[in-house]
């Protein structure tokens, strides 16, 4: 009977040996989860109160349980690779269904989809028109590699000051050509539909006390309404009149092509103070077409595409699933899992809520037996057991070969 108890450890001891040997080969492995050998003994049923003197017989392997702690952090700043600290796991489209990985080393094809090494395509939630995502549907995460579409210069906000103590111009009528005909100008840059940039000029003339017309040229190309918009001051040199400070201008035609360019001005935080004249800042709206510059992603899973023109597009969400039972996942090869009866259904929901962890781009998670020190000591303790029960069938051999020889005298 020792020759089979001994011969059911060295098979328990042996794979133990092959799941240590597994977790050390995988050290390097992105998102690879150790499992640990788990056994039980062996006993025969017996009736009741019959076993007392029952030694059993042997031992077996009763699992090889997946064990998911958490991997340490590898850096990387590559904004596609993705760790999540936490609960959760990454949501894949694998044509045939979903599967599940903790492996954030994504990458992108030339159509733009994002996908994991397998080429399986990573889920995410799309945005929605009121800026929230729609967690009904999962879809591709797709990124914009064309160029992003220019939009037109609409309004712009003019903080300047105006000399108080200027005096009505001497030349009249107002033009453009004669610096004589305004009191002060400035310049900025403006987008037509198209993204093309033109040069527009807001001349001030002022007319009488606390009181200065405006006129807007685009290109050269006079937006002025008659009477020309005008801007009054009170004493304390706030603006009186327009009360809204904004002023709307009359359509122009660049002739290239584009829209009508339509401006609204923005002067309610421009002042008439006794001090020299203060261009101030301009901020406008519109933009130049663009190109994909970099992508960010933040702790909740928000993908954010920026283009070269200073915009930004919210491509979606990424969707993190969770399972009640972890360790009920099937394993799929590849540091992926699929959905099992043993680890339930998946709850599927967004990183940094409930249950589930949160993202950091530009890292991974390395393999959870990345630190092969504790996987060298349980090899040790395997070796050992191995070694036992080796010895174990020897001497069962020898006191049989020793029992054979005294029968046979």
């Amino acid at each position: 009977m020792a020759l089979n108890q001994a011969l059911s450890g060295i098979n328990a001891a042996q794979a133990d040996l092959n799941v240590i040997a597994n977790n050390i080969s995988n050290a390097n492995t992105v998102g690879f989860k150790g499992s640990r050998a788990e056994f039980a003994d062996v006993y025969a049923v017996t009736g009741l109160n019959l076993n007392a003197t029952a030694v059993g017989g042997g031992t077996r392997l009763s699992d090889v349980a997946q064990q998911f702690a958490q991997g340490d952090t590898q850096t990387t700043g590559n904004s596609l690779d993705m760790e999540i600290n936490g609960n959760g796991f990454f949501t894949l489209n694998t044509g045939a269904g979903l599967a599940y990985t903790r492996a954030g080393d994504f990458k992108k094809l030339d159509d733009g989809t994002v996908v994991s090494n397998d080429g399986y395509k990573l889920q995410i939630y799309p945005p929605t028109a009121n800026g929230s995502f729609d967690t009904s549907t999962l879809t591709n995460l797709q990124l914009v590699s064309s160029q992003s579409t220019a939009t037109a210069t609409t309004k712009a906000s003019i903080v300047a000051n105006l000399p108080a103590s200027a005096a009505p111009p001497t030349v009249t009528p107002f033009s453009p050509t004669d610096a004589n005909s305004y009191t002060n100008a400035t310049t900025f840059a403006v987008f037509d539909s198209q993204g093309g940039t033109h040069q527009a000029t807001v001349y001030y003339v002022k007319t009488a006390t606390n009181t200065w017309d405006t006129h807007l040229y685009v290109d050269g190309q006079s937006a002025d309404t008659t009477p020309p918009q005008q801007l009054t001051f009170n004493s304390a040199g706030q603006i009186a009149t327009p009360t809204t400070g904004t002023l709307a201008y009359n359509p122009i035609n660049l002739g290239n092509g584009s829209n009508p360019l339509t401006l609204t001005l923005n002067f309610s935080n421009t002042t008439q103070f006794g001090t020299d004249y203060t261009p101030g800042t301009i901020n406008k709206d519109g933009a130049e077409a663009g190109t994909l510059t970099s992508i960010d992603i933040n702790s909740s899973g928000v993908v954010t595409a920026n283009y070269s023109n200073t915009t930004s597009t919210v491509l979606g969400q990424v969707a993190i699933a969770n399972f009640a039972n972890t360790q009920g996942l099937r394993q799929l090869g590849n540091t992926n899992w699929a959905a099992s009866s043993d680890s339930g259904t998946a709850v599927m929901g967004t990183a940094n809520t409930g249950q589930f962890g949160s993202i950091t781009s530009g890292q991974l998670e390395s393999s959870n037996t990345a630190d092969t020190t504790a996987q060298l000591v349980d090899m040790i303790q395997a070796q050992r057991a191995y070694q036992a029960n080796a010895q174990v069938l020897s001497t069962d051999n020898t006191l049989a070969s020793s029992l054979f020889n005294a029968v046979s005298r």
